[in-house]
């Protein structure tokens, strides 16, 4: 809107990056329901904050119940769900921090959304390519059973569509390294792209 102005504050982004001693990102997990995605972002969080690392996790279920509890999960709804999530992860990456963001979103062109709004330089897509079978197996909030029995209706992995990114920046599946092995990889991944200790 023409009559809006963009407002900065006195802190510059250099000046936070010199406290923080890195660079701010976003670090976007993708994959299935039941991939792993909460569970590696919030251990890799942990692990980078014991470090001294900035960092904040958004994940789509404590998003959903705040934010965005006005969205329903059409498809239209999906892609504003993760405009505002991108939107929401720029501005703190404006304020320094290093954004761990585990969403399912299952569309290329959600995920090029997410990657403009943020900016190239400042985004990692990580995508959890855990097999859909195992997803199936683990099934943590009894969805896939509900899905395969219609009671959900557009279920990623079994009535709609998962796009699996061609060109991510990391590719983890779950079922072949201990979490220690695949966060330890994360971490070291994430430090380099932040240029830890600036």
């Amino acid at each position: 809107m023409k009559e809006l102005t963009e407002h900065n504050g006195h802190i510059d982004l250099a000046a936070r990056t010199r406290a923080n001693g890195h660079n701010p990102c976003v670090v976007w997990f993708t994959g299935l329901s039941g991939s792993g995605k909460s569970t590696l972002a919030f251990a890799l969080e942990q692990s980078l904050f014991n470090q001294g690392v900035q960092v904040y996790t958004l994940d789509g279920d404590n998003v959903r119940l705040g934010l965005n509890s006005d969205l329903d999960f059409s498809m239209r709804d999906r892609t504003e769900n993760l405009r505002r999530i991108a939107e929401v992860s720029r501005l703190m990456n404006q304020a320094g921090l290093v954004i761990l963001a585990a969403f399912i979103s299952p569309l290329e062109s959600d995920r090029a959304l997410v990657r403009s709004i943020v900016g190239d330089h400042n985004f990692l897509e990580i995508y959890v390519s855990t097999p859909l079978e195992t997803c199936i197996s683990r099934d943590p909030k009894g969805l896939y059973k509900k899905a395969i029995e219609g009671k959900i209706a557009e279920f990623t992995g079994i009535s709609a569509a998962y796009e699996a990114p061609l060109n991510a920046d990391l590719s983890i599946d779950t079922t072949e390294k201990t979490s220690e092995e695949i966060i330890h990889q994360l971490a070291h991944v994430v430090l380099q792209k932040i240029n830890w200790n600036v």
